[in-house]
């Protein structure tokens, strides 16, 4: 003769299921998509930065979030060195602006739907007000304005928060943003 389960180790046994095929799910997942085709990669192993894949945007306007810097082309702010990209923050007077940085994006030079992101990003301290950053933002923009191309952070350091609390260096900040949020 046998018993009926407890509610307790019926409780139990259906969170062993849902843990079992949750974790099942996610190595399938991730076991696809560390097989996928590569279809697109940037080593930096040439001497200059292609400009078939990377164009600059140049502006001093913040961005919308009152960034300080000027963001130029100029290969004192971005370059190409040892395989690996390097933006570099100037404190300098250019047009107006106390500092000069670089921001490098593929928009309108290549864009995917699915696949794995993959970066080897170094940060520098951020205690002075630095914000690297590895975004994506929708294929769609400018057509469709921001937040309703979508954006993707996928690591953002030194926010203004984390230097106000002396976090900035230990923490890295990640978020969607998109219509109506």
């Amino acid at each position: 003769k046998h018993d009926a389960p407890s509610a307790g180790t019926e409780k139990a046994l259906h969170m062993y299921i849902k843990s079992t095929i949750l974790s099942l799910s996610v190595l399938l997942l991730t076991s696809l998509s560390a097989h996928s085709a590569v279809v697109w990669s940037d080593e930096f192993d040439d001497p200059k930065i292609d400009t078939d894949t990377w164009t600059w945007d140049v502006a001093s306007h913040g961005f919308g979030n009152g960034q300080m810097e000027y963001t130029t082309s100029r290969a004192t702010n971005s370059y190409i060195d040892s395989g690996s990209l390097i933006l570099q923050a100037l404190q300098e007077d250019y047009f107006g602006k106390s500092f000069t940085s670089a921001r490098l994006n593929t928009q309108g030079r290549f864009a995917f739907k699915y696949g794995t992101l993959e970066a080897r990003i170094q940060l520098p301290d951020t205690a002075d007000g630095l914000w690297p950053a590895f975004w994506m933002l929708g294929n769609n923009f400018p057509g469709i304005n921001w937040p309703g191309c979508g954006e993707i952070d996928i690591l953002e350091s030194g926010a203004d928060a984390g230097i106000q609390n002396g976090t900035q260096n230990e923490l890295i900040n990640c978020a969607m943003h998109f219509s109506n949020a």
